[in-house]
Formats: structure tokens, C-alpha cells, sequence
């Protein structure tokens, strides 16, 4: 069996420790910094050679799309339902609140297993505004949503208002007798609601970027 060059057991470090503390993998570009490597070409070379060498797996048309195989684990693609749009801006206004039925979804994104790690009742959305920007999460980006109803302060998640029959991406605040929807862009101001006018439709988990 061919021998890793220091390089590509650098890489693979990186990966693994990478995917551990965001729990989705790396771009190429977060690898040529994060192992000092000169360009985007030398390491895509490597991962060429890592990918023959069954270490890891590349996926097309995936931004993060670089899984890691330890152990000879096939740890496959998953197919998650992408429901709609949603706002990271102002709100988005929707029919109503079961128009959030994964279930309905006729279009499908392939992801990793590694990405969302476990985790179950992923659903995807499609990214308008940029209101949310600070948290990296920019217009055009796909998020991976786990459903949810809860959340803790300070969770970026999909909200929706009942009396506006709308829904946000924000992060959520319980303040005393009020819920702030704080946007993660310091040009934009909060939305202040009562408890009771807001039910949370999941939470984000990961966040899948656009390609430019």
C-alpha cells in the first residue's frame, strides 16, 4: 500500500479535526490555510492522489463536498429535501405553517452523512438576504435545518409568525415578556414579537455555500 507523504497526513489531520469542530468538512481554500500549503492547486492535487488512495471520497456539485473514510467507512450520501425559501432579511411571507412538511418536498440535495453527523429530520432552504451574513451565512447559501420547536438564546433558527403568516431566519432571544429575532448583520435591526406570535421550525446546522 502506498505511503501518505507528510503532506497529505497533514490534510487528513485537518480534515478529521475540521469536520470535529464545525461538524460539516472544509473547502479547499480552508485547507490551503489551514495546513500552510502554497495554492488551491496543490492541494487539489493531493486530494486527487487521497481519493485513489480510498482515504477520502470527493463530491461534485457539493461546496463541501469532501468526505473522509476512516476504517473503510462508507458513510454514503444522504438525499434531504429542500422545502423552500426563507428570508435572512425581511420576512418571506408563506400560505401556511405546514407549508414546512419536509414530507411535501418534491426536490432533493445530495450531502455527506458527515455533515450533519448523525443527526435527524434534516431539511434544507434556500437562502434570500443578508441579514444573517455575520454568521457566514449568506444569500444564495443552502442551510441544513434540524426540526425542532426549541431552541436555546442565541440558535440561528427558522421562525415563524403566526399573526404575519411569515417566516425568518434569525436568531432567537427569550427576553422577559418578549422574543428578539436578532439578525447576525449589524446594519439591520431586530424583530421584537411576543412568545406566544412565534413558533420555531428548526434549527440550523450546517450551512451549505454557494458556488460562485
Amino acid at each position: 500500500m502506498d505511503k501518505l507523504s507528510t503532506k497529505q497526513q497533514k490534510i487528513i489531520e485537518f480534515l478529521r479535526k475540521f469536520s470535529a469542530e464545525h461538524h460539516f468538512p472544509p473547502t479547499v481554500r480552508d485547507i490551503v490555510r489551514g495546513c500552510g500549503i502554497s495554492s488551491t492547486s496543490v492541494v487539489d492535487y493531493n486530494l486527487n492522489i487521497l481519493e485513489r488512495m480510498k482515504k477520502i471520497r470527493r463530491h461534485t456539485g457539493i461546496s463541501r463536498g469532501i468526505e473522509l473514510l476512516d476504517n473503510d467507512t462508507d458513510q454514503g450520501i444522504l438525499k434531504v429535501p429542500v422545502i423552500g425559501i426563507i428570508a435572512a432579511g425581511k420576512p418571506i411571507p408563506v400560505p401556511a405553517a405546514d407549508t414546512w412538511d419536509t414530507t411535501a418536498s418534491a426536490e432533493t440535495m445530495d450531502i455527506t452523512e458527515d455533515i450533519v453527523r448523525g443527526k435527524k429530520d434534516i431539511y434544507a432552504l434556500k437562502v434570500k438576504g443578508l441579514s444573517m451574513v455575520d454568521a457566514l451565512i449568506n444569500d444564495g447559501d443552502i442551510v441544513l435545518m434540524q426540526y425542532t420547536n426549541q431552541v436555546e438564546n442565541g440558535e440561528a433558527a427558522a421562525v415563524w409568525l403566526k399573526a404575519e403568516k411569515e417566516v425568518t431566519l434569525k436568531k432567537v432571544f427569550h427576553e422577559r415578556s418578549r422574543v428578539r429575532l436578532q439578525p447576525a448583520n449589524s446594519l439591520m435591526k431586530p424583530i421584537y414579537t411576543d412568545p406566544d406570535n412565534i413558533e420555531i421550525q428548526g434549527k440550523v446546522v450546517a450551512v451549505i455555500r454557494k458556488v460562485s
